[in-house]
């Protein structure tokens, strides 16, 4: 354990400054909902963004990551597909443009834009508000137990004992650092509202790029000492064939074990399949949590795209210095660290176990801080999201709709400390409802793909179509592991896609269309592709000049074209820290085109405000 004095200076500095940032944005905050919600939409489209990618930082994510370049090597890139990583594309190109236009504070309120006020409309309403409070406690709850595990690795509670006037049982000790830094996090956003979250956010990030960079450094310079790589053949290559072809054997043994229960094999079909699903996830849209707020939060429908498109510039870069430094680090020196657990070799501890064995003191401290930041950031971008749908989505459409500021500014301080004491209460519990929690957070996700991808494309879809296609979804997802069982979830996604989908369109055929005037402003203000015949031969009897969107193909081109440069970009880190030239010199080339044809096909066309 090489923690020292100046690592916790270095963190309680970080957590001074993060409070401070909480206290002097206060009274922005409390001028109005939207200031409190999202930052008053004043906020710079780059700052946005970088908060969203800080946020996307996390430290769970980050260790599986590390894990997966430790096993899978290079080809690991393409795994992260199954999330989809890709979605940001998607925002990027069109979807940003067409969430922003609604001009709405919740994703939960964007329903009503899409399906009217009356009552068979808040069907979907109430259906989203529940998948989005249900998906905030679930990941606020699990990532401070995340946290303070992470914590733990670093300050044994035997070292911190002494200076406190209680005793604690080993069990609970992670809770306790969870705790800790999650009342820092809750003090700052719930001060500060978006903008204190953007601004700790924007320090974080600061953070992260310097600690990357130094861990890429100190990667490359080992690996140059020691000449190559202890790794089979074929773990340097981005590319795959219906087989990954990964043989551990005779280097470390266990991995081999890894890659079976893993069940990716054969990837090549595995790879398939998870590019399909993710399309149809990027489809859908943002799910309505912290990134879904940055980008209601923008000043207009052009920075709404432009934000998303910051994200993937900002974040993939840093984040993938830092993960095949800490993977390099772990394959050099893997007989110096212990990964072992109870149950075998767990290669999500290699992120840890490298930093703590291998960065110097003073900079450790400051990793720590930039990890985490990032659960800090996470943290309170959620919380965030789960306050404004019981704001805004509960309190002001359900129980008091002429509320006065000041009572707005009360209840976001109640509903905070209500999130957060059940989101600390369910992970105190976690040992009891983690199967469950998790189960059903899996299922909300399997869900939540038909029904949203039809609302944003076909004229005829219905808020009961919404609902029923989400039951069903849910249901499915729920039921079908039990009947597929030691099967990767991805396998069976395909019939909870096809009951959903059903759901969805029965739902819809078999109940009346929504009201064509809700449909008509809904086309005209946000201005989708798709299926609206019906409703754009209406819109044009009233206005003759109106244009539909013709940019299906355009906007797939740009999504094609996006996704190779963010694929580029992610890959172009990871070959200058294992200084392959000839690779880093083919990234850069197609990163320079993919760039260049965006350029003009599709920032020059984005819209001007």
């Amino acid at each position: 354990m090489k923690i020292q004095l100046a690592d916790f200076l270095v963190i309680i500095a970080y957590l001074v400054l993060v409070t401070v940032i909480g206290l002097v944005l206060k009274k922005q905050a409390e001028r109005s909902k939207n200031d409190y919600l999202l930052g008053g939409k004043s906020m710079p489209y780059w700052m946005l963004g970088i908060s969203n990618a800080s946020g996307m930082f996390d430290i769970s994510g980050t260790a599986w990551m590390v894990a997966i370049m430790f096993v899978y090597g290079v080809k690991s890139i393409w795994l992260p597909w199954l999330w989809p990583v890709f979605n940001q594309i998607f925002l990027m190109v069109y979807l940003s443009v067409w969430l922003r236009r609604s001009n709405v504070s919740t994703g939960a309120e964007w329903m009503l834009t899409r399906f009217g006020n009356k009552r068979d409309a808040q069907l979907s309403h109430k259906i989203i508000i529940a998948f989005a409070l249900l998906s905030c406690l679930g990941f606020m709850a699990y990532g401070f137990i995340g946290l303070g595990k992470f914590i733990e690795i670093f300050i044994p509670w035997p070292l911190v004992q002494p200076y406190v006037p209680f005793t604690l049982a080993p069990e609970y000790v992670a809770h306790t650092y969870g705790i800790i830094f999650t009342l820092f996090t809750v003090f700052y956003s719930l001060l500060g509202g978006m903008k204190s979250i953007v601004w700790a956010d924007l320090i974080h990030y600061i953070i992260m790029v310097f600690v990357s960079i130094t861990i890429a450094l100190i990667a490359m310079q080992a690996l140059a000492d020691h000449g190559s790589l202890p790794a089979p053949p074929g773990w340097t290559d981005l590319f795959f064939g219906k087989d990954l072809n990964l043989d551990w054997t005779g280097y470390i043994d266990e991995v081999n074990d890894k890659i079976k229960a893993d069940g990716f094999s054969p990837f090549g079909y595995f790879f398939a399949l998870m590019t399909a699903k993710g399309i149809l996830s990027s489809l859908a849209g943002p799910a309505p949590n912290y990134d879904m707020q940055k980008i209601l939060s923008t000043k207009s429908p052009r920075e709404a795209a432009l934000m998303s498109m910051i994200v993937n510039v900002v974040l993939l870069p840093t984040r993938y210095l830092l993960i095949i430094g800490i993977a390099v680090l772990g394959l050099l020196f893997y007989k110096d660290i212990n990964i072992a657990s109870p149950n075998g070799q767990d290669f999500e501890r290699i992120l840890p176990a490298a930093l703590n064995a291998y960065i110097p003191s003073g900079l450790l401290g400051l990793v720590l801080v930039g990890l985490m930041g990032a659960f800090m950031g996470t943290f309170a971008g959620t919380f965030n999201a789960a306050q404004a749908y019981m704001v805004n989505d509960i309190y002001l459409k359900s129980f008091n709709p002429n509320a006065s500021n000041k009572q707005i500014k009360k209840m976001n301080y109640l509903t905070g400390l209500v999130v957060v004491t059940i989101s600390i209460l369910l992970g105190f519990f976690a040992k009891d409802v983690n199967s469950i929690l998790q189960w059903i957070v899996s299922a909300l996700y399997g869900g939540y793909i038909a029904s949203n991808v039809l609302k944003w494309h076909w004229w005829r879809f219905n808020s009961n179509g919404f609902f029923w296609g989400m039951l069903a979804g849910i249901v499915s997802a729920m039921v079908l592991p039990y009947i597929f069982t030691d099967t990767v979830p991805l396998y069976y996604f395909p019939v909870i896609l096809v009951l959903s989908a059903l759901g969805s369109v029965l739902g819809s055929l078999m109940t009346p269309a929504t009201d064509t005037e809700v449909l008509k402003e809904f086309y005209k203000n946000v201005k989708p592709w798709g299926f609206w015949g019906p409703i754009h031969d209406e819109v044009v009897k009233e206005d003759p000049s109106f244009m539909a969107n013709r940019n299906f193909k355009m906007d797939m081109f740009n999504v094609v074209i996006g996704t190779i440069g963010q694929t580029s970009i992610t890959a172009l880190p990871v070959f200058v820290v294992l200084m392959m030239p000839l690779q880093i010199g083919i990234t850069a080339a197609i990163l320079g085109l993919c760039v260049i044809i965006l350029w003009k096909t599709w920032y020059n066309k984005l819209p001007a405000a």
